[in-house]
């Protein structure tokens, strides 16, 4: 007879099986018995957060930074609905992560029993799928197909809902034989022919570009690879969308910088323009597109993604091309080599002049600010974080608000995975969890959350989960004292009322980390920043860095609510020519 394994041995055995070595958790009540296992399984490694939303952000930046699944362990009740937000984050931003969460007995669900919640039905709406598992017998084939659908096709979120009796119930394990990654390659629908109609428009347009997102990233290392060997090969602009930052180098002359409403002033112009728009892995979210009836009107749109249900879902295109966008570009790549080799040579006179309305609007230098002698702007302080980091292979997470389109707009990425941000959620308190996911998947790299001081307070008791494992992450604070962006959007969309989004008492963020037991660096004027920077670099444990910056600053350019992508504002002057009204006041 075979050697029968209690329900949390299961999970346990699973987790092995997978090659999961990390979990990022919270005990409580209904995941006891899980928590009696660990001691059996050293292969595991927990990392005890202080909030599940916590666990659920640090399994993202785990799973973002290092192309493997997070996985996340909850209690029933509160603990699963603490994680609701984490999960939806991951599924906008299409994140692959495990959550396993513990339920009240089987026999006491619908009683309304203590820390019971629907958790199933809370997170159906937030995950690629989940599971109630009402008998161990279906325990493991669940858990190995809950890795499959996180990892496959278009990566997302998926929970696992476990009773506390089938943890204790007994069955026998089967060792999973691990299936070769398909990396959604089961969904290449896309023909030859379509390659072929995709060559044929790239050969007849005077005025492309690449539009680029986070299903580059998504596809693995060698996607960004053949993405700028393709872009190499044609000649062709390139921009991307918040969640690409890296799959292109940032400071290539063809990338003409991150698009959308804080997006440069070429990159946004270009796309307007354009005759050609290829859209590698992107959604067309509302935060590019602007006003959607006049988004570039003149232009072939094709678009490539691996989830059919994104193709013509906000914006009509004339070629849809359904696949792992790395095969596609590898199947672009090898065609292009046999039948038009020298590309981007022959190209090159039919598209100069594009490069050359490209180039006039670089020259606007849309990202330029006005720098100070007396106090940190914000962009100066990025922008020597930058400068200071650029040779470590350094990890970025951020928080969001200004600081994070002021880390998207002056943080060059050349590297994919090296960028870790909530973009389709936009969730404060994201960065400092994800940080410490990052750091527990690079243990030996450096990790920097850049952040807003309201943001970060959200999520602030993870540097308690910090100090514990000695994850030297560093927390660059842009302190304005103010909820940023909501004063921004205060200011120019409400008439200058500032209602609540002053900070009136925020904590002394150094004496805040020392509290914590690590390390509080403060710079105030723009002459000692350099050196408080490289000191925060040096300093091997956690640190909390208040960077005393600008307080009324604002993130330009912006295209305003309400108007097509073209129309930006460059700085406040425009931002009292072009006033923001009317319906542009509903779409922020």
């Amino acid at each position: 007879m075979s050697k029968l394994y209690s329900g949390a041995e299961i999970v346990f055995k699973c987790l092995e099986d997978q090659g999961v070595d990390t979990i990022f958790g919270y005990p409580g009540g209904a995941v006891l018995p899980i928590y009696d296992e660990l001691k059996n399984f050293s292969s595991v490694k927990h990392y005890l957060v202080r909030h599940e939303q916590g666990a659920g952000h640090a399994a993202e930046g785990y799973a973002r930074s290092s192309g493997k699944p997070g996985v996340a362990l909850v209690t029933s009740g509160p603990g699963a609905t603490n994680i609701v937000t984490a999960l939806t984050d991951a599924y906008m931003d299409s994140i692959p992560i495990v959550c396993i969460s513990g339920q009240v007995p089987t026999h006491l669900i619908g009683t309304d029993a203590f820390q019971e919640a629907d958790t199933t039905g809370i997170t159906r709406p937030c995950t690629k799928h989940n599971w109630l598992v009402k008998d161990v017998k279906n325990l493991a084939k669940v858990i190995h197909r809950a890795f499959e659908v996180a990892t496959t096709g278009r990566p997302g979120p998926v929970l696992i809902d476990i009773p506390k009796d089938v943890q204790f119930q007994k069955t026998s394990y089967t060792k999973y034989k691990k299936q070769k990654k398909l990396n959604g390659k089961a969904k290449n629908n896309f023909k030859q022919n379509e390659i072929d109609e995709l060559i044929k428009l790239m050969s007849n347009s005077s005025k492309p570009i690449f539009y680029t997102g986070g299903g580059v990233i998504n596809s693995g290392p060698k996607a960004s690879t053949l993405l700028r060997e393709l872009v190499y090969a044609t000649g062709f602009p390139i921009t991307s969308t918040l969640q690409g930052l890296g799959a292109f180098p940032g400071n290539d002359n063809q990338f003409v910088g991150m698009l959308g409403m804080h997006g440069t002033y070429e990159a946004n112009n270009a796309m307007h323009d354009c005759d050609l728009m290829i859209n590698v892995g992107a959604r067309f979210d509302d935060r590019i597109t602007g006003k959607i009836d006049e988004f570039s009107p003149k232009s072939k749109k094709v678009h490539i993604d691996i989830d059919p249900s994104s193709i013509n879902k906000n914006v009509k295109v004339d070629l849809p091309i359904i696949g792992d966008v790395g095969e596609v570009i590898n199947a672009t790549l090898k065609t292009i080599k046999k039948k038009k080799p020298s590309f981007a040579k022959s190209n090159k006179q039919k598209i100069s002049k594009w490069w050359e309305k490209i180039e006039k609007w670089r020259s606007v230098r849309s990202l330029d600010y006005i720098n100070s002698e007396e106090t940190i702007k914000p962009q100066y302080a990025v922008q020597r974080l930058y400068e200071l980091t650029k040779d470590k292979d350094t990890f970025i997470t951020t928080e969001v608000g200004q600081h994070q389109m002021w880390a998207a707009q002056h943080y060059k990425f050349d590297k994919p995975n090296r960028w870790m941000t909530s973009g389709g959620l936009g969730t404060m308190g994201y960065g400092l969890p994800a940080a410490i996911g990052v750091q527990v998947a690079h243990p030996s790299k450096l990790v920097v959350d850049i952040a807003g001081e309201a943001s970060v307070l959200m999520t602030m008791q993870e540097m308690s989960t910090a100090v514990q494992y000695s994850l030297p992450i560093k927390i660059f604070i842009l302190n304005n004292e103010y909820m940023g962006m909501v004063r921004q959007w205060q200011e120019l969309l409400h008439d200058k009322n500032y209602s609540e989004s002053y900070t009136a008492a925020l904590p002394d963020f150094v004496k805040l980390a020392e509290a914590y037991g690590c390390v509080g660096i403060r710079a105030s004027t723009p002459e000692e920043l350099d050196d408080k920077i490289i000191e925060m670099l040096n300093t091997e444990r956690p640190v909390i860095f208040d960077c005393r910056v600008d307080k009324i600053e604002n993130c330009f350019p912006m295209i305003p609510s309400g108007k097509p992508h073209n129309q930006m504002l460059l700085g406040p002057n425009d931002q009292k020519d072009k006033k923001i009204t009317g319906k542009g006041k509903t779409l922020v």
